[in-house]
Order: C-alpha cells, then structure tokens, then sequence
C-alpha cells in the first residue's frame, strides 16, 4: 500500500502542486513549514556575570520567528542536570498548539534531523496514518487498522445510539477509539523503526460524528435539528488530554456543517477548489455522498446519505474491497470477464464489490443484458437466471450470474439480483442528482465544469468510464476527471507540512453555503428522473449513445467466465 500511494498521490499530485507552488519544477520540493520543529541550541554556560536561569537560556536563544514560546513545567523539570551533563548542546523539540510554539522536549546533543509527524484519515470502517519526515516531506510508511468502534455497530447511528445519554458508553466508546489510534501508531512504530516519541505533531481529518467520538463529546445533536454540533472547530488538542500516547499536539480538522465534516474540508484543502476561477466539483461518495462545487468566488455544499450499494452492502453477495471481491468486470463477445482482488491468479471470487458492481451493471447495459430502467432481458444471456428473493424466499426474481458454483469460493451461485440492479440505480441516482441539483444552483451546466475530483476509496478504484455510462457521473470529457484518491489523508499530509494551511481552513469555512438537500424542494422529483440508465435524456449522454450503437447487436449468448487475479 505504501509504495502504491507514494506512486501516485506524491509522484502524481503532491509533487506536481508542490512545484507548481514554489516554481521549482525541477525537485518538485518548497518549503516545509511543519507543525513541529526540532532546533539545535549551543547555549553560553552560567557565569556570575550571566545567571540566566536554563529555562530563560533555552528560550532566548531560539530564532525569533518562533515569537513568545511557552515551557510547561514538566519540561522544566527535565533541565537539571541534562543542560549541564550535555555541555550545554541541546536540541528543543517545539509544537504549534493552535496559539503558540510550545517546547515539547528539551534532549541532549543535536537530534534535529530525527523529527517525524502523523497525518490520519479517520474513518467510521478504516484508519489509514502515514509516518511523514518533517525535513523531507517524505512518506516513511503508511498503515491501516479497522475501526475498532466497529464492534458497537457497522452503522455511524448505531454507535451513536449506543452513547445517547448514557456517559459511561461515551467514556468507553472514546477510550477505545484512542486505543485504535494507539495501536496503529505502534504499527507504524514497527514498521518504520522510529519510535513514537519522535513524532512530534499529528493532523486528522474526520467526520463530525467520528471527531466527536475521539473527543469524548455527545455526538447526538448532529442528528438532531438544528443540527449543530457540540464542537465543529476543536483546532489543536493536546494528545495526551485523548489517550493517545504522544508528546505533543492533535490538530483537528474543523467540520463546515453536522454532515459535511473534517475528512472533507482536509480534501478540499488537497484539493485547492477554491483557488482557481474555474468551476469544479469535489465528490466523496461512500456509505454517505459529500459534494462540494464552485471556485475562487464561492463554494456550495450538500451531503446525502447514499446507502451501503457503494460498498457492496445491497447484494447478498457484496462485500468491500478485500480479496475474493470482483471489482472489474467486463462482457467481450457475449463472454463475463471478472477480476479478483487476490495476490494468486487463481483467486476465486468471494463476492463483489462497489466498484465491480458499477463495472456490471454498465456492462449489462451496453451488451442489452438490462434496458435503461435496468431490467432483464432472460434471452440475452444464460448467465441471467431465475432465483429466490433472499429476503422473501417464496419470490423468484431475474437475476444475473457472474460466477458458477463450481467458479466461486464458496461453492454456490453469485448472483446480482434484480432487487440489487434496483437498489444500485437508487444509489447512482442519488450521487447524480446531488451534482445536479448544486450545478443548477450555480445557473450553470454540466459543460462548465473545469474538473471533477473524484475522492475516497471508491473514487480511487471506480472505473470512470462505467461510472459515467450508469449515469453516476456527467458526461465530461474524462480528462477532466481527477482520481484524488483518499483525499482526507492527503489534506492532512498537507497541513502537517505547511502550517500555512490553517489560514486555507478559515478561508474555505467563510465561503461554504451548505444546502440541506432533505429540504430542497424539486430533489425528489430530479432523483426520479436519474433513476434510469445513463438518464431519462438520453442526450446528456453523447458518449454513452455512441457505446451503445457500437456495442449492442451481434452479442451471443456466454458459456464460460474468465477469472484472473492481482
């Protein structure tokens, strides 16, 4: 995983825009301006004529760029009689706390080369944290470990529920979520060799319910109307104060709205959206969709919930994006061909995923194995079969499939059900309409979008092509789509390195305009008509039109399935 996101997100985005920024295109580097700093001292010893105390020598010798800087006492308490055995050499470890630089750790000799922060994507399933060298900017590893908050309910709301009003389960579900964070930064400590003691600042980008839950604060008001969050800018937090074992200071990212959260104001800060004059728009679709559009002038927002379907969660036989899952899939000559995500060739599939599932039912369309209303036509394939209803077992329905018994890892059909195709355009059509409903509000069209990133692990691995031929996306042309991939992780990689940031943050909070789309008048009238495929106006799809005449006719009927593996 490391070397993968170093390849793409740094050699691909990080390094691009960093040379962009500082004009030197040749190294693709500028100037780090890191939330934690280690400076070297060589101090004067005491005199009679200079009886300076240690804690007035060490803070008037460092540079004034640092301005007034705080000790705490327990630093103090470290200063006799290290100054003194160390031949008054020392190296200051500082950490920004939202106000002012703040020594962290005073350590004999010169170890200011050995300086490293944390930069986390906190998600409601996954933690992703990169151990970041601030001198270099470099990615030393990057690691993962499920949410443990999982085990109180794979739904946000259920863990919500769990703590309403009821202060020993919020205690409880804070603590293990400190642990979590705890046990991946042992992680990081394994595989990278440095110890935690040496990762002096940590940057997190989350939802508002997740930052809440770290903080240990009731997360019930972002669900209930007028919808306002206990803390929507908890800025720095001293690392300590959330058990998680480091020595300096947690910045947080701040939330713009109760459903338009942290993860996402840290990808718009990767992003820059706001800093262009062109129109572009920012999706993240998940288990919920956030979407930002507009440029240098404004930004307007809206977040919807768009189901499990992304992560396979409508199927019977969905699943995330883990081996055994089909995530790419394709019709040649009347012929199903899977990839599994696996290690070996000869991976079975287990299930499938989201980004499989978009990859099937575009096929499905284009190869006239679904109309546009996404039914089935039983004489296309032999692989469209009739099944029970998993949840009504005296229902039959069509359905497509995709790996024999004899073909899957369990021994038995996998089907993607006509309930299934159903449940997945809703979905689609969810996402579509939300960047509908925001380009209309602007006055604009389609047509006037400079970019479109796409964000999160869906974003990452989704198959544009497919995704526009559904009608997920607008029909642009697909150079202007951008694969920002984890886009939470990469704003944190951001302001974990350039401080500068925070002034970004302010900037992008004052121009957000947040539109509830619950209460959007006309939403459910333009989600109706986004339940087709690619669209009720076929026109909108040029792209798509010229697929369809070019692929339907001629398709025969499949005997077989190509499986291939990583």
């Amino acid at each position: 995983m490391q070397d993968d996101w170093r390849g793409e997100m740094i050699g691909e985005f990080v390094g691009i825009r960093y040379a962009r920024k500082s004009g030197k295109e040749a190294d693709g580097m500028r100037e780090i301006v890191a939330l934690g700093r280690k400076v070297y001292l060589e101090l004067a010893a005491p005199t009679e004529e200079d009886a300076r105390g240690d804690r007035e020598r060490i803070l008037e010798a460092l540079p004034r760029e640092y301005g007034a800087v705080r000790m705490p006492l327990a630093v103090m308490r470290t200063l006799y009689p290290m100054c003194r055995e160390a031949d008054w050499r020392v190296t200051a470890t500082l950490g920004w706390n939202g106000d002012a630089w703040e020594v962290l750790r005073v350590e004999p000799g010169d170890t200011a080369r050995v300086q490293y922060g944390l930069a986390v994507d906190y998600g409601s399933t996954t933690l992703v944290m990169q151990v970041v060298d601030l001198a270099t900017g470099e990615v030393v590893t990057q690691q993962s470990v499920f949410n443990a908050q999982i085990r109180y309910g794979e739904e946000i709301l259920s863990r919500i529920f769990y703590t309403k009003d009821n202060s020993e389960h919020l205690a409880e579900l804070q603590r293990v979520t400190a642990e979590c964070f705890n046990e991946l930064i042992a992680k990081c400590e394994r595989a990278s060799g440095i110890p935690r003691r040496e990762y002096i600042a940590m940057t997190v980008g989350g939802n508002t319910t997740m930052i809440h839950f770290l903080l240990g604060i009731y997360p019930w008001p972002i669900f209930e109307t007028p919808y306002a969050p206990v803390a929507k800018e908890p800025d720095f937090v001293r690392a300590s104060e959330l058990g998680i074992e480091l020595p300096g200071y947690v910045y947080l990212y701040p939330a713009a709205a109760n459903y338009l959260g942290g993860d996402v104001v840290s990808g718009l800060v990767a992003a820059e959206i706001d800093r262009s004059d062109e129109l572009s728009v920012f999706i993240d679709i998940g288990t919920n969709g956030e979407l930002v559009a507009g440029n240098s002038e404004f930004l307007l927002a809206g977040a919807g919930a768009a189901g499990p379907a992304l992560e396979g969660g409508i199927s019977k036989y969905g699943m995330r994006a883990d081996t055994g899952a089909v995530d790419r899939v394709r019709i040649c000559d009347g012929k199903l061909e899977l990839h599994v995500i696996g290690e070996a060739a000869e991976t079975r599939p287990c299930g499938i995923c989201g980004s499989g599932i978009v990859d099937l039912l575009a096929e499905l369309f284009l190869n006239g194995w679904v109309d546009s209303l996404g039914k089935f036509n039983p004489d296309a394939s032999e692989r469209i079969i009739s099944v029970k209803n998993h949840l009504d077992e005296n229902r039959t329905e069509l359905a497509v499939c995709y790996a024999w018994a004899s073909e899957s890892a369990q021994g038995e059909d996998l089907v993607f059900t006509q309930t299934d195709v159903t449940e997945f355009i809703r979905t689609k059509a969810a996402a579509h309409t939300m960047v509908e409903y925001l380009i209309e509000e602007f006055g604009l069209q389609d047509a006037d979008l400079a970019r479109f990133y796409l964000a999160g692990a869906f974003g990452k691995f989704l198959d544009v092509e497919s995704a526009v031929t559904i009608g997920m996306y607008p029909d642009l042309p697909r150079e202007r789509f951008v694969m920002i991939g984890n886009a939470s992780l990469l704003g944190a990689y951001e302001m974990l390195l350039d401080m500068r940031h925070l002034e970004d943050v302010k900037r992008i909070l004052g121009k957000i305009t947040y539109i509830q789309f619950g209460s959007a008048g006309d939403f459910v009238g333009k989600m109706h008509a986004a339940q087709f495929l690619p669209y009720t106006d076929l026109e909108q799809y040029p792209s798509v039109k010229a697929r369809l005449a070019e692929r339907r006719g001629g398709q025969t009927g499949m005997k077989d399935v190509c499986l291939t593996g990583d």
